[in-house]
């Protein structure tokens, strides 16, 4: 399925490769509400879509065909996530708990409950072997995936956890709260200790993201800013600035020299990371732009939104 074509054949250059956008995405719209979260498999094939409708839903990429739609939640999921291994989906929801979902049987493995409000992140550590969670009731839980148990709890925000999100590495955890709290934090995951606190935000953050070389933090600040950060020092290195509403998502390109951003201006806005320029805004969705995902070889872009919908594009490097 597809949208009336909105936007010329964009040609965007990122040295040293050169990037094609396809001028028209392929549009995925099975979900009855808003879709929040979108992920890749490890590898590719699949996507999983997560919605105001509480309900998953997993995609065949080349076909653009529904595979499977998972039920059990009680209330919308806001996050989805692959494990690393592409086996187990794991999903949060503001029915205040997480599940795992079989990706091969379509069959709920657990629900995990600890969570005092909404489960608004959830996040694979790069291992596999642990789940990061982000709730409204402040703080942040670890999970042991083989065990299904509680295995911390991370607290010093003030006001709900909009994203969490490891670093590439699993050391660190990365943090977001919106509303009066307005800060990024950085966590030490084996000691629990908080490592930095990313202040001077103006309005609340909705999703963090990490550079794929673990050195900069991408915050999506409601002020219709991104901030990057020096990870080492704690410092602001830039401010991307364009988009002309709230901000909500962020998202690295894999090889670590674009980013893209969401908003509730409708668009999806493109960014050369090394000279801050914007290079692209795609204007297909009629909703905001809640979540962004790159495929794992960085040849497709999926963006989920309230306009019910997912679209995805085709971003191939030209060498």
């Amino acid at each position: 399925m597809s949208c009336p074509m909105m936007l010329a054949l964009a040609v965007i250059v990122l040295s040293p490769c050169t990037f094609s956008l396809a001028a028209e995405p392929t549009t995925l719209s099975e979900h009855l509400d808003h879709v929040n979260s979108v992920s890749w498999s490890p590898d590719g094939k699949t996507l999983a879509s997560a919605s105001d409708d509480k309900s998953v839903k997993l995609w065949d990429v080349a076909t653009a065909r529904e595979l499977a739609t998972l039920s059990g939640h009680k209330e919308i999921i806001w996050s989805v996530s692959w494990s690393p291994d592409g086996k187990t989906l794991a999903s949060a929801s503001l029915d205040a708990t997480l599940k795992l979902w079989d990706v091969a049987t379509r069959k709920e493995l657990a629900t995990l409950k600890g969570h005092e409000a909404s489960v608004n992140s959830v996040s694979w550590s790069p291992d596999g072997k642990t789940l990061a969670s982000g709730s409204s009731d402040t703080t942040l839980k670890l999970w042991d995936v083989a065990t299904r148990k509680e295995c911390a709890t991370f607290t010093g925000h003030t006001h709900f956890v909009s994203s969490v999100s490891w670093s590439p590495n699993g050391k660190t955890l990365a943090s977001s709260a919106s509303y009066q709290d307005k800060t990024v934090k950085l966590w030490d995951v084996n000691t629990g200790k908080e490592l930095f606190t990313l202040n001077d935000h103006i309005g609340g953050l909705n999703a963090v993201s990490w550079s794929p070389d673990g050195k900069t933090l991408a915050t999506a600040n409601l002020n219709q800013t991104v901030k990057l950060w020096d990870v080492a020092t704690g410092k602001e290195k830039d401010i991307l600035k364009g988009h002309a509403d709230l901000l909500v998502s962020v998202s690295w390109s894999p090889d670590g020299k674009a980013l893209v951003t969401g908003s509730f201006d409708g668009t999806v806005q493109f960014w050369d990371v090394k000279t801050s320029k914007q290079l692209a805004t795609l204007k297909e969705h009629t909703g905001a732009v809640i979540c962004l995902s790159w495929s794992p070889d960085g040849k497709r872009l999926a963006s989920a939104s309230r306009d019910k919908t997912v679209k995805l594009w085709d971003v191939n490097p030209k060498k």
